[in-house]
């Protein structure tokens, strides 16, 4: 039974690769402070942080999917960012990869859960 955000899969591995992502980004140019590296660790905490939120309002069906859809809309900024971050040479080619793929599987999980959750 799902009691908590935290009892939620996606909540977790969301919140493991937002520290992921500010771990990583540390080692970004101090030049992009104000600028990628905020872009990516807030894109990045949004996607559990909105799950969360929904939650809070899960006794509304439509208000959780709802969040569930700006959870996606964070993930796939993230990855956006990611992406520069690679270009801007930044992120080793293998990182990258290995990041893109583990956010292609959260947002099918994402998607999954959105798909099925009900409000009993």
């Amino acid at each position: 039974m799902i009691k908590a955000v935290t009892d939620l899969e996606v909540f977790n591995l969301s919140f493991c690769f937002a520290m992921d992502i500010f771990r990583m980004s540390r080692s970004f140019p101090k030049a992009e402070t104000y600028s990628l590296t905020d872009q990516i660790v807030r894109s990045s905490r949004s996607i559990s942080a909105n799950i969360a939120e929904g939650f809070g309002r899960r006794i509304y069906e439509s208000e959780f999917k709802k969040y569930l859809i700006y959870s996606m809309g964070s993930l796939e900024e993230t990855k956006v960012w990611l992406l520069f971050a690679k270009e801007c040479g930044y992120v080793e080619t293998k990182i990258y990869d290995q990041y893109y793929l583990k956010y292609d599987d959260l947002g099918a999980k994402l998607y999954k859960l959105f798909e099925n959750w009900k409000t009993f």
